[in-house]
């Protein structure tokens, strides 16, 4: 290097401060009692800045009903109204199409506050991963943001719980059925089972005890309305006289298998 010379100092490279990002949580809310809710589930709503609840438009959602118990601070919730419950039909390309517009919107808000690095816990009736609408946005932000998924009681083990009927014995087999199926589909499944839990009844309640007539298994259902929550009945299928049946309620068929 020739003297005189001034030669300039190579600037120094930080290496930039890792991104750290919220946790979006599904938390099983169990059935409906809060008695029922697991001690992590507990922790998870005490302390996530965001508590996320679907509901339908204009009405609290059953999952932040049973959070009444330990949730005491309503600036951490966000309510997700469906654009349509039972209005129209799932299958119906306008159902299939506003669905997806509505979970696709519900996860950019909810991936906001993930980015900002706050956790997110939906609130998820009964497990959340058993027919829930958890799931639909675990699909769009798993593979963005750390998830954890908390566990709890489902709704049909509320069910059979509080009607003291066990459902199943030995080796029987379990069939779960959504009432959403068709007549005929019903009957030939109840038929190839030896026990099973129909649900999401409503108004279909009159096909599903038709299809139960026809399988031969009418006498051994048991219809379950609200279990664990207020206003719960139990009650025979058979000596159901009229065909009401709100969301929260289902038909059991305890299985006969081995007894030792």
């Amino acid at each position: 290097m020739e003297a005189g010379l001034v030669t300039e100092s190579l600037e120094t490279v930080e290496t930039p401060a890792p991104v750290t990002t919220g946790t979006l949580y599904g938390v099983g809310m169990g059935p409906g009692d809060p008695d029922y809710l697991t001690l992590k589930a507990l922790r998870v709503l005490e302390r996530a800045p965001v508590l996320v609840h679907f509901c339908k438009r204009g009405r609290r959602g059953n999952a932040r009903t049973i959070a009444d118990a330990v949730v005491r601070d309503p600036t951490r919730e966000m309510a997700l109204a469906y654009p349509y419950t039972t209005e129209l039909h799932p299958e119906d390309p306008a159902y299939v199409a506003a669905l997806a517009a509505f979970y696709d919107d519900a996860a950019g808000r909810l991936a906001d506050h993930l980015g900002a690095g706050r956790d997110v816990a939906i609130l998820s009736e009964g497990d959340p991963f058993f027919y829930g609408s958890f799931m639909h946005l675990w699909r769009r932000l798993k593979d963005r943001f750390p998830v954890e998924v908390v566990p709890g009681v489902t709704g049909m083990s509320g069910c059979w719980t509080r009607a003291a009927t066990p459902i199943t014995w030995g080796d029987d087999v379990l069939t779960v059925l959504p009432a959403t199926l068709s007549a005929a589909v019903l009957a030939e499944r109840l038929r190839g089972t030896d026990a099973a839990v129909v649900m999401k009844l409503g108004r279909h309640l009159p096909k599903v005890r038709a299809a139960l007539r026809e399988a031969g298994l009418l006498e051994r259902a048991v219809y379950v309305e609200r279990g664990t929550m207020a206003g719960e009945r139990v009650v025979p299928l058979a000596e159901k006289a009229d065909d009401e049946a709100p969301y929260f309620s289902m038909v059991l068929v305890p299985g006969q298998g081995r007894r030792p």
